[in-house]
């Protein structure tokens, strides 16, 4: 497997050919020269300003969506939306109004025809313009569907009858769980990744405007500094407690463990349309920062498994060394039983993996001071049922970490697979 940004087709490989947002707004000039360009000026000038470098840029279409096994950005901005369209044209028409304006962000162009500048002065523009002068950042944008969008009151929507997978299930209650049910959930999921937050919020930004009368957000949430890997060329991140994160993540170049765990196979759907797709949950995991900054070393590796400097279980070695759970220590095992590590291993859930892609989050402080910060858990697998549930069933129930965190969000979403030029996002399940 590589990295989803080498899989491109002729149509990418040919986006030099394309408007790019990368040119200087100086250039442009200032009062009435800057005016003076009209729409002629600035088409004039953006073409002559097609230099848009192919590395800083995701491919769009492939065999999957993006944002999955790409290299993993540093910024992410994730939303859900409810759908108030009342019927099913509407909404083919909104994912293929998406799917346009998702590959032309991708490769570093404004939206519509006109973009932020070119258009009528008496309408609004068909892009907002904020990531004018700024490059495509590697911008991947993913798009997944709730349980609710196939029904929900116990009615049908869509014309879906029969299209609900068995494994997009209502996620369980776990324990210690304090679920905002306005955070969590939703008929569709967005997950936008950049190295540059505007790039990112941009593309959720337009989405938005362009779902408008059709479909709302129900929530949002802006992340920073990744907390796994999803390549080899990576270094192991830090999540908000200062460790190590996501040490044995499932790697974009591991394609039979990518096959196995985290892409809906042929013989792993009763769901013939999201063959090639995926799982992605959510989760917003708020940390509780300023008690855990007061417990000592010792106490904060013990209930991690691993040391703080290198990553290195506890059991010795460095950090990618497999841990010795059966090691004695001076009053148990060296790797305590209850420590995250020792309860979330693959060894000890029938060896299932999942693909992580999480970020960190602040969102200021609370009334009593406290910073509203932790870690928004994203994850993709091909069953909830057999990786992510069980493995949370077992965190919640033993891992001794717990009693420094709060769940308060939680979504599931079936992500379908990629698509080729002149299809759109999601056709499968409206066409097949």
């Amino acid at each position: 497997m590589v990295d989803e940004r080498n899989d491109q087709t002729g149509a990418e490989a040919g986006a030099g050919a394309k408007i790019n947002r990368r040119f200087l707004l100086s250039s442009m000039g200032i009062g009435g020269a800057g005016i003076a360009l009209g729409a002629l000026g600035h088409k004039a000038y953006a073409q002559t300003n097609q230099v848009a470098a192919l590395e800083d840029q995701v491919g769009f279409y492939g065999e999957h969506q993006s944002g999955i096994v790409t290299e993993a950005q540093d910024r992410m901005h994730t939303a859900a939306f409810d759908v108030q369209a009342e019927t099913r044209a509407e909404l083919i028409e909104l994912l293929k109004v998406w799917t346009s304006a998702i590959a032309q962000m991708m490769q570093g162009a404004p939206v519509g025809q006109t973009g932020a500048l070119d258009g009528s002065y008496d309408a609004p523009p068909e892009d907002t313009g904020e990531a004018i002068g700024l490059s495509a950042s590697r911008l991947s944008v993913t798009v997944g569907f709730g349980r609710t969008l196939f029904s929900k009151d116990g009615k049908s929507r869509f014309g879906l009858e029969g299209k609900l997978p068995a494994a997009l299930i209502e996620l369980p209650h776990f324990r210690g769980d304090m679920i905002e049910e306005q955070r969590s959930n939703g008929d569709l999921i967005v997950q936008a990744c950049a190295d540059d937050p505007q790039v990112a919020v941009h593309a959720i930004r337009n989405l938005a405007r362009l779902a408008f009368g059709t479909a709302n957000v129900r929530w949002s949430q802006i992340g920073f500094g990744r907390t796994s890997k999803t390549s080899t060329v990576q270094s192991t991140p830090r999540n908000l407690f200062g460790f190590k994160d996501g040490t044995n993540n499932i790697l974009a170049e591991e394609a039979e463990d990518l096959d196995k765990h985290v892409w809906v196979g042929t013989g792993g759907t009763d769901q013939p349309w999201l063959v090639g797709g995926s799982y992605m949950v959510t989760r917003r995991i708020r940390m509780h920062i300023e008690t855990w900054d007061r417990s000592t070393l010792g106490e904060q590796e013990n209930l991690v498994g691993r040391l703080k400097g290198t990553g290195a279980p506890l059991s010795g070695g460095d950090e990618f060394t497999t841990p010795d759970f059966a090691m004695a220590g001076s009053a148990g095992p060296i790797i305590p039983k209850d420590s995250h590590m020792a309860v979330v291993h693959p060894s000890t859930h029938g060896g299932a993996r999942m693909l992580r892609r999480g970020f960190n989050y602040t969102d200021g402080s609370d009334g009593l001071g406290r910073l509203d910060a932790g870690l928004f858990f994203i994850a993709f697998m091909n069953d909830v049922r057999t990786h992510f549930v069980p493995i949370q069933q077992a965190m919640s129930a033993n891992d001794a970490m717990t009693e420094y965190l709060r769940n308060t969000s939680s979504g599931l979403f079936a992500i379908p697979p990629g698509v080729r030029e002149g299809e759109y996002l999601g056709q499968g399940l409206f066409e097949g």
